[in-house]
């Protein structure tokens, strides 16, 4: 059944980069020959979404925000909405990203906010899950990543425009990588949890891909389990080495 979901590879930038580097790295994804069964989707900061739609033009590549904000209009200084996200043509959005829960205190019920106004407005959500250091060594992993999906669930019953990335949040940054079995253990919880609530052909075909600490040397390893579908990457973005992770199945 794996076979059937387009393998999906998205590169977070974070808050990196300037306009020239910013530059310089599409157009190294954008003259690499890349495995063409993979999706392939950027999230450069928001003051270089407009370049980076630009300069993509015309390639498989496509873009996505980092976050947004689930009104429409109004003042909330600072924000994006999923409205002008999609007058600006951006067709992915990141949300619910763990540095967003972490640092910046979004609940599990805003996450699922901005993921419904984000599909109502047709732009397609790359939904983050995972869990603290301290919440796997209680053991608590698959009971909080359920919790947040069940948060989105409530809000969203089409996810055929999600993409469910889960990233420990002890391995994203540290260099510390969850090991292929831990990774595919949660894998398997959260299509077990989507076969169950979402049905069994959506759950099957729900694309759950795999952030923290992904890298060239590790990629391969980690794209050959069953649940796995793909990688949310963040540091290794910014190097050629991406371009090795999108192709990973190759």
């Amino acid at each position: 059944m794996a076979a059937s979901r387009t393998f999906f590879v998205g590169g977070n930038y974070k808050m990196n980069g300037t306009l020239e580097s910013t530059k310089k790295l599409l157009q190294l994804l954008k003259d690499a020959q890349l495995d063409s069964n993979t999706e392939v989707v950027v999230a450069p900061p928001a003051i270089h979404l407009l370049l980076a739609q630009e300069q993509l033009a015309g390639s498989p590549v496509k873009v996505s925000a980092q976050n947004a904000y689930h009104k429409d209009a109004g003042a909330f200084t600072g924000e994006i909405s999923v409205t002008q996200l999609k007058d600006a043509s951006i067709p992915w959005v990141i949300l619910g990203h763990s540095e967003r829960r972490t640092l910046f205190g979004e609940s599990d019920e805003l996450v699922a906010e901005k993921t419904k106004a984000a599909l109502a407005q047709g732009i397609s959500v790359i939904a983050c899950v995972g869990e603290t250091l301290e919440q796997r060594e209680a053991n608590e992993s698959i009971n909080v990543v359920v919790r947040q999906l069940d948060a989105i669930k409530k809000q969203v019953d089409d996810w055929s425009k999600i993409v469910v990335a889960y990233e420990p949040v002890w391995a994203i940054g540290t260099g510390k990588v969850a090991t292929t079995e831990q990774a595919q253990e949660v894998h398997a919880a959260i299509r077990k949890w989507a076969v169950e609530k979402l049905g069994q052909s959506a759950g099957e075909g729900l694309r759950v891909i795999y952030g923290g600490s992904v890298a060239a040397k590790n990629c391969k390893e980690l794209a050959a389990q069953p649940d796995i579908s793909g990688f949310l990457v963040g540091g290794a973005s910014l190097k050629p080495e991406f371009v090795d992770i999108c192709n990973a199945r190759l």
